[in-house]
């Protein structure tokens, strides 16, 4: 094996390249051609003496090997992002892009609109917010932070309860005004619902509908909470929406309903290899003060 000759630039493309799982991404990202990223991978096998990935159908996936090599680079990609809080160099360390992985009604709704303070407080700060209705892995850097309406399992990863919101059933004035207003759960049964299509529910927490009603009459399901909204606008039926969607901008009515109380809670997950990381601490603290401070909203 050729240690010796371990290129910094041969790691850095192996460790975009095992995150995207695809040379010509990887490519695109780190602003290079697809022959580029392919040496350089294949230089980096060359010298340990090994492959790093497998070939399939749907891209690279680590091997044995190149997973114990990911979590060695992934430390010195830390270090080195490191170096500039140690250095002093305060603009420099918060300069830079952080991921948030989140679910897509919460980022469009709440988050989206929530950093124009930031951007002004670090102007060298971008922001990416991904939408996914599953777990992104922040142990496999799909995402620097991940935020959830439930605690993560697994290791490698700390998460914190930063906060908890409240749901209510919104309805529109003319499905109201043709069904009539409920006002207990018992008074839920003659109505028709909005909600999600239940085979493609990835994470049981969106599964609040069940805790108003006990097999409701669904005639719309969507996987987007922004999809159901926007229908039950329309007079379609009754929808079961956190109060940071604030379906008020759409005319949707809340309904009280006397024994129904629902709430989740939200959590902050991320990589503690990039928890003290500058940028990325002052996201995850831009984040939490930014819930808090939101409170009794999210819980009106």
């Amino acid at each position: 094996m050729q240690f010796q000759n371990l290129n910094w630039d041969d790691l850095k493309v192996f460790l975009d390249v095992a995150r995207a799982g695809n040379i010509s991404k990887s490519a695109k990202r780190l602003h290079i051609d697809h022959s580029t990223a392919s040496r350089r991978i294949s230089q980096l096998e060359l010298a340990l003496g090994s492959s790093l990935f497998e070939r399939s159908r749907t891209g690279l996936i680590l091997n044995e090997l190149g997973g114990r090599l990911l979590s060695h680079v992934e430390a010195i990609e830390s270090n080195i992002l490191a170096i500039g809080d140690a250095v002093g160099a305060k603009e420099l360390a918060h300069s830079g892009t952080v991921r948030i992985g989140t679910m897509e009604g919460i980022a469009s709704l709440y988050f989206a609109e929530r950093f124009m303070a930031l951007q002004q407080r670090c102007s060298a700060l971008k922001i990416e917010l991904i939408t996914s209705p599953q777990l992104l892995h922040v142990t496999r850097r799909e995402a620097d932070i991940f935020i959830s309406f439930f605690r993560p399992e697994g290791r490698g990863m700390d998460s914190e309860n930063i906060g908890k919101f409240r749901l209510h059933l919104y309805g529109a004035k003319d499905y109201l005004d043709q069904v009539g207003t409920p006002h207990c759960r018992a008074d839920l049964g003659g109505h028709r619902f909005v909600g999600y299509i239940q085979d493609l529910i990835q994470v049981d927490t969106v599964r609040w509908l069940d805790e108003a009603i006990i097999a409701p009459n669904l005639v719309f399901r969507s996987s987007s909470m922004i999809s159901q909204m926007h229908a039950a606008s329309s007079g379609i039926g009754l929808v079961l929406l956190p109060t940071f969607a604030t379906p008020e901008k759409l005319g949707l009515i809340r309904i009280e309903l006397s024994d129904v109380h629902i709430e989740r809670e939200i959590w902050l997950s991320v990589h503690p290899d990039l928890r003290y990381i500058p940028r990325v601490k002052m996201v995850v603290q831009y984040l939490g003060d930014q819930v808090q401070r939101d409170a009794s909203f999210l819980l009106g």
